[in-house]
């Protein structure tokens, strides 16, 4: 039903905000056609300073064969913008009853074969596809901002979207250069950005109370987790701090912890379910690597991500 996604060559993305055009940058410093739909002539500068600053990072990051902003085309009418898409990357303002009426419209004129992908972060796709009459093509591809650089997508379906779409979508961000992660569940807010909303959260709380500036909050996040969440992510960095016995060793050790107030979320209770599923997982991840040899691979990676963020300051 769906082409092969490393055929694909042409996409349209719908936006001219932060995200429409960080997408747009990025497909095209990828090699794609990318046709862009703007809602009228006055977003097209826009659209345009969007795409014009992604492209230094993307030069300097380094461009795919055959990249090239001229591949480019910018157009008021929808229906021609989608006329020949191979994949639709919507970027519309986050308001649920544009978005209902812009996929009921292109459920109507997108070729029936194309996948059309919705950057929201906070609107499931169950409520977006209500009155689409092709909701089984219909996901959500949410990025993290700036598109053009970090490369996670979140991918989830709605009640009506076919399993076959999600994969496909899965299977041509990967061919697109991005990281993505198909979610088990439809939940608002994805997986990152709840992660992102409950630091987010906990640093008002120690505003609000007096407790540290804004300032206080990004030198500890900077030179504390930052650097080591480059390569590594929060389950992996307690797994690893705890030597031989891992994530087993954190869990029955500070378990206790979570219920002391150091933060204002209340914890789950630890339960002897969560536990294990947070072992096994971890040791799955780990794959047999012994904790000296992934110890020794983050410092490796979090020193040249310091070097490199040095490098960069130094030459600013």
């Amino acid at each position: 039903m769906y082409p092969d996604p490393s055929t694909v060559t042409r996409v349209t993305t719908l936006g001219a905000g932060p995200i429409g055009g960080g997408w747009a940058a990025h497909f095209l410093a990828r090699g794609y056609d990318v046709t862009a739909y703007v809602h009228s002539e006055a977003e097209r500068p826009a659209l345009m300073a969007v795409i014009d600053t992604g492209w230094i990072s993307l030069e300097a990051l380094g461009l795919a064969p055959g990249a090239s902003r001229d591949r480019l085309t910018v157009t008021t009418d929808l229906d021609a913008a989608v006329k020949d898409a191979q994949f639709i990357q919507e970027s519309a303002p986050e308001r649920l009853e544009l978005k209902q009426a812009l996929y009921k419209r292109l459920g109507e004129v997108a070729p029936k074969d194309c996948v059309i992908a919705s950057s929201t972060s906070g609107l499931m796709m169950t409520d977006i596809q209500k009155d689409c009459p092709t909701p089984e093509r219909t996901v959500i591809g949410h990025p993290f901002n700036p598109p053009y650089l970090l490369p996670l997508v979140e991918i989830i379906g709605g009640k009506k979207t076919d399993p076959a779409a999600v994969a496909w979508a899965a299977e041509f961000y990967r061919s697109a250069g991005k990281a993505p992660l198909v979610m088990k569940k439809e939940i608002p807010g994805f997986v990152a950005t709840r992660l992102q909303e409950a630091l987010w959260r906990e640093a008002l709380h120690m505003v609000a109370n007096g407790e540290a500036t804004p300032e206080d909050i990004d030198i500890a996040l900077m030179n504390g987790p930052a650097p080591r969440m480059a390569v590594q992510g929060q389950c992996m960095a307690f797994h690893v701090a705890c030597g031989e016995g891992g994530m087993a060793t954190n869990l029955d050790q500070f378990g206790p912890a979570l219920k002391w107030p150091w933060t204002r979320l209340e914890a789950p209770e630890l339960t002897q379910e969560l536990r294990d599923r947070m072992v096994e997982g971890c040791n799955e991840i780990a794959a047999g690597r012994h904790f000296t040899d992934m110890a020794t691979q983050r410092d490796r990676e979090i020193v040249a991500v310091l070097n490199a963020i040095r490098a960069a300051r130094n030459q600013g």
